[in-house]
């Protein structure tokens, strides 16, 4: 409903524009964008079938990668579909419910991923700093623990963003969301109110979790690094590296394009937008990616599975 003063109050249904100045090249960047997904789809998804059939990969460090698959499938799940829609079939509408939810989503993915990379950072330190007790600190007690701690954490703090947005802001300036999914603060900047809170807040979610998260893992890389290099054996120091490298590459990966696009989003307004609007989607889209690939390649345990699925002989 429009008001007298030209704002619409609580809209029903909100218009996603996609990549707000390549609406004429959107069909074409949807191919990649198709590719991607599904790549990630079947390498997180082989993922999931090697660690589940392969008893020896039972162990904390392959069940964490199994969680971050799972969490890597239903981030870009939530998106691609909604987002090709927009860039091959013109259905760019979404219900301003809808729309919150997969904002809410969204964000407890990302959430959920920085959780489980944080687990993964502890259980390296662990395992090499304290190798003796590995075992009887994390068990799979502990693991379910981590899981459902994680989650809970992330969808709680979620939460408030979607409470904000449908509580306190009631009129809007448009409808029109210059973004190719529903992102917090593209819906927030749409609103004709102060929107100062739902700011604050949402700095408040991304130094909180994703802050502190980096904080820990930096810590206990610090930490597994002195004592890796304590080592009095090469041999020794190469192995325990080795077995970090993995994780360390995907640590780096989502937290460098996770902040590259967060602050070019609130402060790079020198920046056009469709460099926003891609920075967000490959921060989204990358990570599934690529976690599969850089697993697949840096351990040998997946490594070897992978070769008997694909390479194994006829026994004839």
């Amino acid at each position: 409903m429009i008001n007298l003063n030209g704002t619409v109050f609580m809209p029903s249904v909100l218009t996603l524009i996609g990549i707000p100045g390549l609406e004429s090249v959107q069909f074409w960047i949807g191919i990649p964008f198709c590719a991607m997904y599904i790549t990630a789809l079947f390498g997180n998804s082989l993922l999931l079938v090697i660690i589940r059939s392969e008893r020896s990969l039972h162990e904390p460090m392959y069940l964490f990668l199994a969680m971050l698959g799972a969490t890597d499938i239903a981030l870009s799940t939530c998106i691609l579909p909604k987002m090709l829609g927009i860039f091959w079939f013109h259905l760019p509408k979404i219900y301003f419910d809808a729309c919150l939810f997969q904002m809410w989503l969204i964000h407890t993915f990302q959430c959920i991923e920085s959780g489980i990379l944080l687990a993964m950072a502890l259980d390296r330190y662990v395992a090499i700093c304290d190798p003796l007790r590995h075992a009887t600190i994390f068990t799979h007690q502990l693991l379910t623990q981590i899981g459902v701690g994680v989650t809970l954490r992330a969808a709680l703090f979620a939460a408030p963003c979607l409470i904000l947005i449908k509580c306190r802001l009631k009129h809007y300036r448009t409808t029109v969301v210059s973004h190719s999914y529903c992102e917090h603060m593209a819906i927030v900047k749409l609103a004709a109110e102060d929107i100062r809170i739902n700011k604050i807040y949402g700095l408040f979610v991304a130094f909180i979790i994703l802050g502190l998260d980096i904080v820990f893992i930096t810590l206990s890389y610090i930490q597994i690094f002195l004592t890796v290099f304590s080592l009095p054996q090469r041999e020794a120091r190469l192995k325990a590296f080795n077995t970090c490298i993995a994780h360390i590459c995907v640590f780096l990966e989502f937290y460098l394009l996770g902040f590259f696009s967060f602050f070019t989003h609130r402060f790079g307004f020198h920046i056009p937008p469709y460099i926003h609007i891609l920075l967000s989607n490959l921060y989204l889209l990358v990570p599934p990616l690529l976690n599969p690939i850089v697993y697949g390649v840096k351990t040998k345990q997946i490594r070897d599975r992978m070769s008997k699925i694909f390479y194994s002989k006829d026994p004839s």
